[in-house]
């Protein structure tokens, strides 16, 4: 995943320690797994974002569904977290 040029209302941007890929990420306002807060904007062929919670130094990602519709996530380490204030 890439960088995703066009984020809704962001909130913070993280730098993913593994590769070194930078990420905005937004408030999740959707009701589909509300136990992840925010959304994290990607890029690629029909992707746009990815159901999250960043904390300080990790995020949790939600990749995929399994066969009962629980999210399945990968742990991100993170580099770099910055909070956007307005």
């Amino acid at each position: 995943m890439a960088y995703y040029t066009y984020t809704k209302d962001p909130i913070g941007c993280f730098t993913e320690k593994e590769v070194g890929n930078y990420f905005e990420y937004s408030l999740n306002a959707d009701e589909l797994f509300a136990e992840y807060p925010h959304i994290v904007w990607v890029g690629g062929p029909g992707q746009g974002y990815r159901y999250a919670n960043v904390m300080k130094t990790v995020a949790y990602i939600v990749v995929d569904e399994d066969e009962y519709g629980n999210p399945v996530e990968e742990k991100w380490s993170l580099k770099k977290n910055e909070k956007y204030f307005y």
